[in-house]
C-alpha cells in the first residue's frame, strides 16, 4: 500500500513520533493505522498517543503588536502549572511572534516556527512536558494604532485574558484603559452595529414576553421594550458601556474627549467555553469496592 504523506501526518499527530519513525511504522503495517500506533507504542516511540485525548483548558493568551497589527493566541495545556513553566512560556511567545505573520489558526500550525511547523513545536512539547496542549484560537487586528492588555500576566504579553484595542488618534495611555475596561467587563461588541442581529432579536422577543406577563397594553409594551433594548446595549456594547475608569461616562463619550475613535477590539480568555469534566476518584474508588 502507497504511503501518503497525509498518512504520516495524522500518525505523527496520534502519537507525538518523529516524521521517519511514523513513515516506517506505515510501511511496516502496509498503511494500517491502529497496527502503526501499535507499533510505534513497543518501539515507545508513542509519545504523546495517551495524552492527545486529555481536556487542555489551561494555558496562556500571548498578544504582540507590530505597528499596526496586533495578534493574541490562545494556547491551551491541561493544568495552571504549566502556563508558569519558562518553557511553555517561550514556546507560547514564538507562536505569537509567528501568528504576526498568518491569517488564521489553520495557517498558524501549519507555518514554520525554528524549522518545524508550528503542530510538530506543540506535538514535542506534549512529548517533552507530558501534558495534552494545542493551539486553540488566534485573533487580530489593524488599526492606526493597536494597544495590547494583559490580565493576570505570568510572563510579559501573555496571561489569562488578552486585549487588543485599534484606534484612531487618542493615546496609548487612553488605549490601555480601554483595554482593562475590555478584559474586566468582557462587550459582546464595538457598538449595536456589530452585534448580530438574531441575538438582538432574540432578546427582544424575551423582553417582550417578560413585559407581557404583567398584562399592560400593547402600545405600552412597545414603550416598554424600547427602553430595556436600550439599556441592554448599554450592558453588552464597548461604546455605550459605562466606562469603568469614570463610570459617569460612556466608553464612546470617554472616547471623545480623549480624541479618539476605537475601531475594534479583540478578547481571548484561557479555557472560555470549555468544558471541564471534574472527575471524582473518590467516589470512583468507593463504587469499586462495592462491587
Amino acid at each position: 500500500m502507497a504511503i501518503t504523506a497525509s498518512m504520516v501526518k495524522e500518525l505523527r499527530e496520534t502519537t507525538g513520533a518523529g516524521m521517519m519513525d511514523a513513515k516506517k511504522a506505515l510501511t511496516e503495517n502496509d498503511g494500517d493505522m491502529e497496527a502503526a500506533v501499535d507499533w510505534l507504542r513497543t518501539k515507545g516511540l508513542a509519545k504523546a498517543a495517551k495524552k492527545s485525548g486529555r481536556t487542555a483548558a489551561e494555558g496562556l493568551v500571548a498578544v504582540k503588536v507590530d505597528g499596526g497589527h496586533g495578534v493574541a493566541v490562545e494556547v491551551n495545556s491541561e493544568t495552571d502549572f504549566v502556563g508558569k513553566n519558562a518553557e511553555f512560556q517561550s514556546m507560547v511567545s514564538g507562536i505569537a511572534d509567528v501568528a504576526l505573520t498568518v491569517s488564521d489558526v489553520e495557517a498558524l500550525k501549519e507555518a514554520d516556527m525554528g524549522g518545524k511547523p508550528v503542530a510538530t513545536v506543540i506535538t514535542d512539547s506534549i512529548a517533552k512536558i507530558g501534558e495534552n496542549m494545542s493551539v486553540r484560537r488566534m485573533s487580530s487586528i489593524e488599526g492606526d494604532t493597536v494597544v495590547s492588555y494583559v490580565h493576570n500576566a505570568a510572563a510579559p504579553g501573555m496571561g489569562k485574558i488578552g486585549v487588543l484595542v485599534a484606534m484612531k488618534g487618542g493615546d496609548e495611555a487612553f488605549g490601555k484603559q480601554v483595554a482593562m475596561h475590555i478584559a474586566a467587563v468582557n462587550p459582546a461588541s464595538l457598538s449595536e452595529d456589530d452585534l448580530d442581529p438574531a441575538v438582538v432579536e432574540k432578546e427582544k422577543q424575551v423582553q417582550m414576553d417578560i413585559a407581557r406577563e404583567s398584562g399592560k397594553p400593547e402600545q405600552v409594551i412597545e414603550k416598554m421594550i424600547v427602553g430595556r433594548m436600550k439599556k441592554y446595549m448599554s450592558e453588552v456594547t464597548l461604546l455605550n458601556q459605562s466606562f469603568v475608569v469614570n463610570p459617569d461616562h460612556t466608553v464612546g463619550e470617554a472616547a471623545k474627549e480623549a480624541g479618539a475613535e476605537i475601531t475594534g477590539f479583540v478578547r481571548l480568555e484561557v479555557g472560555e467555553g470549555i468544558e471541564v469534566v471534574k472527575e471524582d476518584f473518590a467516589a470512583e474508588v468507593a463504587k469499586a469496592a462495592k462491587g
